[in-house]
């Protein structure tokens, strides 16, 4: 089962610069671990503010216990709280594998389909959606999908040259009048098992 972590780490007052990049250099340790273990899968930074220390991973565990063993290992935990998201599998998600070439974007869409709209026309516009995903991924833009909790909730990981070409593909998707989508643009963090492949 794959999981999306949104981890904040929040130093104390008072802590050193000395013991700050102990417990980092551990981490950074315990990362290389946990990717070769096939438990860490992605690691990236989403915008922060002045101060903030925040990233988001993609892990891979056989349940909910196994992950917060994971989680619980990493040195940081001492001064991280980890949000934790359950991901399952998306018909239209395409698995390619990591490989940031460049930007890289996560997409959370939640789709509300018109009250009265008549099923064949939903089932149409869904295949067309299936389409454009298959032609996305082709393109490398698409890189994975994954269903969120809650009903018509999707994540979606994807390469683009930058927001305006990310915003072009999400206006592409002929489920797009129905879709609420938030886009977060995403930087590379040093520990991401894909920067090292």
């Amino acid at each position: 089962m794959e999981y999306l972590v949104i981890m904040t780490t929040h130093v104390p007052a008072g802590t050193s610069e000395e013991a700050v990049e102990a417990v980092r250099t551990r981490e950074a340790a315990r990362s290389l671990e946990l990717a070769a273990q096939g438990h860490l899968l992605r690691l990236w930074r989403p915008p922060l503010r002045p101060g903030e220390w925040r990233s988001l991973g993609l892990f891979a565990a056989a349940g909910d216990d196994q992950l917060e063993e994971v989680l619980a290992s990493m040195p940081l935990r001492v001064w991280r709280t980890d949000e934790v998201t359950p991901l399952s599998l998306h018909p239209n998600d395409p698995a390619l594998p990591a490989g940031p070439a460049g930007p890289e974007f996560l997409t959370v869409f939640a789709i509300a389909i018109p009250e009265g709209t008549p099923g064949q026309a939903v089932a149409d516009i869904e295949a067309r959606e299936a389409e454009r995903a298959n032609e996305l991924a082709g393109q490398g833009h698409l890189l994975r999908l994954w269903m969120l909790p809650g009903h018509g909730r999707a994540l979606g990981l994807w390469q683009a040259s930058g927001p305006a070409e990310m915003q072009a593909m999400l206006r592409s998707l002929p489920l797009d009048p129905w879709m609420t989508v938030q886009t977060t643009p995403l930087t590379r963090h040093p520990s991401d098992p894909a920067s090292r492949s």
